[in-house]
């Protein structure tokens, strides 16, 4: 996992002191049952075998643990551990370069060191030449540390080497048929003493065993093969999606779908002006004056129905030829006649606290009635109305008026005075984060996980510039998102493992692992 997995949400949801499953952690002795022979066997063989010894196993697997051990219960008064890496230094001058330095020598030479080993011996002391990441070394530096460990008829130094199996197979190119070099492969935790290391991890950080239930740690030992170093990547991964699974719990998503903000601004226009015609809609109209007919509705272009200063503010209507604006009031029993297309109330709101459109602002739809022209005016042709009006009755002194027909809604104009800009197509861009592509996998294969990082575009970067089967998912960690890499789609967890070798120095740097394509499908559908 990667170290933003282990922040202080992590750490705060379960309660911890320390991350439990960090590779280093101070403090930690944890020495199953089965490591005590292997121990005896090495201090046994180191007084009475005249071999080189060898302890393999893959990576993860407890050998610097052994390695630790084996140190610790040595006599510091009769044995001088010198302890070497052959990372960075993995060729003959480097190795004999290092161990010249730990044993006070001057020259870095086979007969130099082997002279030094000689004097100690005299004095009651042996030494114990301990090499780490063996598996790195070359033939140079192979040949030397056998040669070493060969030593003189005086003395000889006890040299273990701790590395991968494939070690094994270097040295027997160089030995030959001759046996100069003994072999111990560590073996994996049974699902009792995965049990028991668990156990330990989690206790070193305040908590205990009852954080996993017995499927759990079944599933651990199974998915990890029972090598310390999985174990630790594995629960840390189970700890993880129990803590995202127990938050969605408890604050689900919700069920409904997510609008765009500006299609709730345009449906919230449509219901501010249904309540507003609701609201202005009056009742019957007065009786017309004789020869005029009962209710004249007009339709108007917006903008052109503007107050004038002796209308006492309220809107008026211009009719071709009449010099003398007449003045719409919106009382009595006139009737209003709803404008604007709906694309015109979705543009362009300004609304106050309560979302109603602030009066006066652009977006009010304006209202607009006329009345019938003053006896003895000829209006100017009108607009065409909405609805075709009902002539007034002959009698008007007897005649009741004919109720007002209902206006209908004037159509669209062509062009909206507010034009409404089209959502912009999404950019594509490849290899997206999405679950298309991982859903389509089977659950029994492994991806390797990269790393996770807050930043879309930090990830898309980093599938950009690797390129081939690198991609990346979305998931949610305390509520943000995270972008987890992942390269490739394997059969089993050996193939991953394998490929992992293979991948770039800088991005083996990141401590990629191995993970099922089962554990990505469930982090997707917890995001959805």
């Amino acid at each position: 996992m990667t170290s933003l997995h282990a922040d202080e949400a992590f750490l705060g949801h379960y309660q911890l002191s320390h991350d439990p499953f960090a590779p280093r952690v101070p403090g930690f002795k944890f020495f199953p049952a089965q490591r005590k022979p292997v121990l005896g066997q090495l201090h046994h063989l180191a007084r009475y075998s005249q071999l080189l010894l060898v302890v393999t196993g893959p990576q993860g697997s407890g050998k610097t643990l052994l390695r630790q051990a084996l140190v610790a219960s040595t006599n510091k008064q009769s044995v001088q551990s010198v302890v070497v890496s052959a990372r960075g230094a993995g060729d003959a001058a480097g190795m004999l370069r290092q161990v010249a330095q730990a044993l006070n020598v001057e020259q870095a030479e086979i007969g130099a060191i082997l002279a030094q080993v000689v004097q100690l011996a005299l004095t009651g002391q042996e030494v114990y030449l301990l090499v780490d990441d063996a598996e790195q070394l070359d033939e140079s530096a192979l040949e030397a540390l056998l040669a070493l460990a060969a030593g003189a008829p005086e003395g000889r130094p006890h040299v273990f080497l701790f590395g991968e199996s494939s070690l094994i197979a270097q040295l027997e190119a160089l030995t030959l048929e001759e046996e100069r070099f003994h072999v111990i492969e560590l073996q994996p935790y049974t699902e009792e003493e995965t049990r028991e290391y668990l156990d330990q991890r989690l206790e070193g950080a305040g908590r205990g065993i009852e954080l996993f239930t017995a499927d759990q740690i079944s599933d651990i030992h199974e998915s990890s093969d029972g090598w310390p170093g999985t174990i630790n990547q594995v629960a840390r991964d189970a700890m993880i999606e129990a803590m995202i699974a127990s938050r969605s719990a408890v604050k689900r998503p919700s069920m409904g779908f997510n609008m765009p903000k500006k299609h709730v601004l345009a449906i919230s226009a449509v219901v501010v002006v249904a309540v507003a015609a609701a609201w202005l809609m009056p009742g019957r109209s007065k009786a017309p004056t004789t020869g005029a007919p009962a209710n004249e509705q007009a339709q108007l272009p917006l903008g052109q129905g503007t107050p004038q200063p002796d209308s006492g503010g309220a809107p008026s209507v211009e009719f071709a030829g009449n010099s003398q604006p007449m003045p719409l009031p919106l009382v009595g029993n006139s009737q209003p006649v709803m404008r604007g297309p709906l694309a015109e109330a979705a543009g362009g709101i300004t609304e106050g606290d309560d979302g109603v459109p602030v009066e006066g602002s652009s977006a009010t739809p304006p209202t607009v009635t006329t009345t019938a022209p003053p006896a003895g005016v000829q209006p100017g042709p009108a607009p065409t109305p909405a609805a075709k009006p009902v002539p007034a009755p002959t009698q008007v002194a007897t005649a009741k008026p004919a109720p007002a027909p209902v206006a209908k809604p004037a159509p669209a104009p062509a062009k909206p005075a507010v034009a409404v800009k089209p959502a912009e197509k999404p950019v594509t861009v490849a290899k997206a984060a999405g679950g298309s592509w991982y859903a389509g996998q089977a659950p029994g294969n492994y991806v390797v996980q990269i790393l996770g990082t807050s930043s879309e575009s930090a990830a898309q970067s980093f599938v950009k510039e690797q390129g081939g089967e690198y991609r990346y998912f979305k998931k949610v960690l305390n509520g943000k998102p995270l972008y987890v890499i992942t390269y490739g789609s394997f059969a089993n967890r050996d193939a991953a493992v394998t490929a992992i070798k293979a991948l770039p120095a800088k991005v083996q740097a990141g401590k990629p692992w191995p993970r099922t394509v089962a554990s990505v499908q469930q982090e997707l559908a917890t995001t959805r």
